[in-house]
């Protein structure tokens, strides 16, 4: 019996001591594997969706619905990492999915930091600028140009059903609802969360300026958007916006035709494509359009741009006034000269039209 006991402890030395030599094996194997693999980072050329940036930094993306044993593979061709079956043990230790995106590593960088990095989706953030007054169209471009979202992409998603529905838009699309302002997103973010961003924006701006706001019919408060869209593109003094938007509100409640150049200019160039007037002609307030106020009576079909807070405020709070004409009469400074009477109106000057936005 005493035998057996002790060939009984013989055997579990050696399985422990077998155990540990293993288990130490293991732990330097994990350790090699997870290190940073000697030689030069390879990318495939013409990949721009893992390259080596100026600063010695790689530029991975990480591309929508794309599988963790994929990105494993492309880092282990890329000479990035040393193993791509460490990179699945990493992904089924960890048990949360890498996310989709844009990322910079910096290099030399193991596995465990890269995976990580893309499991946390700390992402590239690109900051862009989008001016008051601007338009979907505008906006894809400056949306696309730094590398966002895709301009088509995102002309579809400003005009998704789905998403008008839920943010209770009543128009085609989100024109005048995605709020002008400095973003930062991820590079190649899904466009859809682009106009989820914005309009949120919009709705979080507008119950600032006007708490009830939200509380308006999205009939009533689609009014207020047009209204605000037209100012935007036609003031340039922040002191004038509120008097144009009174004199907007005073044509309307007397039947008179709104009359704006910038409604004129928004066919001109996001319906017909054109390049921006410098001056309109008479030729130009007659298109037939249902965008055209000068021919049209009541407000068109729907916003023409993105106003900002000096627009809005100014549709929510309109300077109360008898006037029924503004024109401008300093280019430089932006001034107009409001009148009561068409014939003070017709003696302030020839018409201007705003600049461009963009």
């Amino acid at each position: 019996m005493l035998g057996l006991i002790r060939i009984f402890f013989r055997l579990l030395s050696i399985f422990l001591a077998l155990f540990l030599v293993l288990g130490v094996v293991f732990v330097f194997l994990c350790m090699h594997l997870n290190s940073t693999p000697k030689g030069t980072v390879r990318p495939v050329q013409g990949d721009e969706s893992l390259r080596l940036e100026k600063d010695g930094s790689l530029f991975l993306l990480v591309r929508e619905g794309e599988s963790s044993v994929s990105v494993g593979l492309r880092l282990e061709q890329a000479g990035v990492i040393r193993n791509h079956y460490f990179w699945q043990l990493l992904s089924r230790f960890k048990k949360e999915y890498i996310k989709s995106g844009a990322y910079r590593i910096e290099l030399p960088a193991d596995q465990f930091t890269i995976h990580s990095l893309l499991v946390l989706g700390d992402q590239i953030l690109v900051k862009v600028t989008l001016p008051e007054g601007i338009t979907l169209k505008k906006t894809a471009r400056i949306l696309e140009e730094a590398g966002i979202c895709g301009a088509r992409d995102f002309l579809e998603a400003a005009s998704s059903p789905e998403l008008i529905k839920y943010y209770r838009i009543p128009g085609p699309s989100f024109e005048g609802y995605l709020y002008p302002d400095t973003y930062f997103f991820p590079l190649a973010f899904p466009a859809e969360k682009v106009v989820s961003a914005m309009a949120d924006t919009f709705f979080q701006r507008i119950e600032e300026i006007n708490e009830q706001a939200i509380s308006l019919s999205p009939e009533a408060l689609n009014e207020k958007v047009i209204i605000a869209s037209i100012v935007e593109r036609e003031y340039r003094v922040a002191e004038e916006a509120a008097l144009m938007a009174g004199v907007f509100y005073n044509r309307l409640n007397i039947g008179m035709a709104l009359q704006s150049c910038a409604t004129v200019e928004y066919i001109i160039t996001e319906i017909q494509g054109k390049p921006h007037p410098e001056v309109l002609y008479s030729r130009d307030i007659e298109i037939r359009d249902p965008y055209n106020t000068y021919i049209r009576p009541g407000l068109p079909p729907g916003p023409i741009s993105a106003p900002g807070r000096v627009a809005l405020q100014a549709a929510f709070a309109p300077a109360s006034s008898n006037f029924l004409y503004f024109r401008l009469t300093d280019a430089e400074a932006g001034k107009h000269y409001f009148s009561r009477t068409l014939d003070d109106h017709i003696r302030a000057g020839a018409l201007y039209v705003k600049g461009r936005t963009r």
